[in-house]
């Protein structure tokens, strides 16, 4: 079973004060990370070509891919509930660490605080089962450069992290998409039909779990029945980006099935629970002989700070701890509330949610930008359905007033009502 054993953190009552505890320090924090990424957080992901439409909307929203400059100048002072990020930042723990490591910032070759070992060790796992990346969007590309050039499809839902499929159409390959079931659940037996049906031209399967944008899970029968459904050399991606926020018992991680050897990659990322978004650090683990190809592709090239960062989060469990509870606790929040106020939202296990505001969410964007609120963009097909990211207690307060500003009590049925 994965190593995960949390040591017992700090009480804490509600997550007002959670936050105030947090924050004391913020000013210091965010100025260090901020010179930090911009010395060294720079990602290294495959130009989108075929898809400047969609990086237009992006950026015309505040949303650029990971290491890009945001184009507003008045960053500082919106709510930043666009990118799934972690609002908090990461733990005095791991800033510490970054800055005790800023000592080799000068040098090719450093100490590199043992961030491999630490990985392996945290999910029972060898090195040789371990490649790093600039973030684990780094990752999932190179398993498309690594699979790619033998099949030419790939098979996942519709939505979900379109990164993945970016870069699959960047390689001239094509995306079978399996569009979710009615209640916007995964089409497990729907991807297992499509493998079968395409098998020889199969390069993988990817699965985000939870998955992005809708912030459900596949339970873990499903996946177990995927992985016994399709043939045993199609490799399954697991993304597992929001593994740390989830509560439901129905979940659990697939790396037991890389520790058996199946044909499984799974990607984690520093970019959420550990705040470390701008400093670009993740990983994926699979088999020996998976990660020997993999490592053809990609997989060097970090930065000497993040390394010692990574193994700092790895050990700092009673912050990860606090982190999901609030998260969970404004999540829940918010979505009763919007609930309440007629409005239906995705039931989420991730740090962000998908709300139905009935109408296309391009303009409903720009809306709440007005107001100094960064929220999610479109993902087609779902657009009218809004995904908003948690942040710190005031920016989901401002979030709701916003929305109540710009939607009325009593939900979409009750505007179509009115309008006939």
């Amino acid at each position: 079973m994965e190593n995960e054993d949390r040591e017992p953190g700090n009480s804490y009552g509600s997550t007002s004060e959670m936050e105030a505890h947090m924050i004391q320090n913020s000013a210091t924090r965010r100025t260090f990370i901020g010179s930090m990424a911009a010395a060294f957080g720079l990602a290294r992901f495959s130009p989108a070509l075929d898809i400047f439409a969609q990086a237009r909307q992006r950026q015309a929203q505040g949303q650029g891919e990971p290491g890009e400059e945001h184009p507003d100048e008045n960053y500082d002072e919106v709510a930043k509930l666009a990118s799934n990020e972690n609002c908090w930042g990461p733990s005095d723990a791991v800033v510490t660490a970054m800055k005790d490591a800023f000592k080799y910032a000068n040098r090719y070759q450093y100490p590199d605080g043992g961030i491999v070992d630490a990985i392996a060790k945290h999910h029972g796992l060898k090195k040789e089962n371990v490649i790093l990346g600039a973030g684990s969007g780094e990752v999932l590309r190179i398993v498309d450069e690594t699979f790619l050039p033998d099949h030419k499809r790939v098979v996942g839902v519709d939505p979900s992290y379109d990164s993945v499929y970016r870069h699959v159409t960047n390689s001239k390959a094509e995306v079978i998409k399996v569009p979710l079931l009615k209640d916007y659940r995964m089409d497990i037996p729907g991807i297992i039909r499509e493998v079968k049906l395409n098998y020889r031209d199969v390069s993988f399967v990817y699965l985000c779990n939870p998955n992005n944008p809708t912030g459900n899970i596949i339970p873990k029968q499903e996946i177990k029945m995927l992985l016994d459904s399709i043939p045993g050399d199609v490799t399954v991606l697991i993304d597992e980006a929001y593994h740390h926020f989830v509560t439901n018992p129905e979940y659990a991680t697939s790396v037991p099935y890389v520790q058996e050897g199946r044909n499984v990659i799974v990607t984690r990322t520093f970019s959420k629970i550990a705040a470390l978004a701008g400093m670009r650090l993740g990983y994926g683990l699979a088999p020996k002989e998976t990660i020997e190809r993999l490592r053809a592709f990609g997989g060097g090239g970090l930065n000497a700070v993040v390394k010692y960062g990574g193994v700092a989060a790895l050990k700092d469990a009673a912050y990860e701890k606090k982190i999901k509870q609030m998260t969970v606790e404004l999540r829940e929040k918010t979505c009763n509330e919007l609930r309440a106020w007629g409005y239906e939202v995705i039931p989420s296990e991730a740090n962000f949610f998908m709300v139905n505001v009935g109408k296309d969410v391009a303009a409903v964007a720009e809306d709440f930008k007005k107001r100094k609120v960064l929220v999610g963009r479109k993902f087609p097909p779902m657009n009218n359905w809004l995904r908003v990211s948690i942040g710190t207690e005031p920016e989901m307060a401002r979030f709701m007033a916003a929305f109540k500003e710009l939607f009325p009590a009593g939900g979409i049925k009750k505007e179509k009502k009115e309008a006939d």
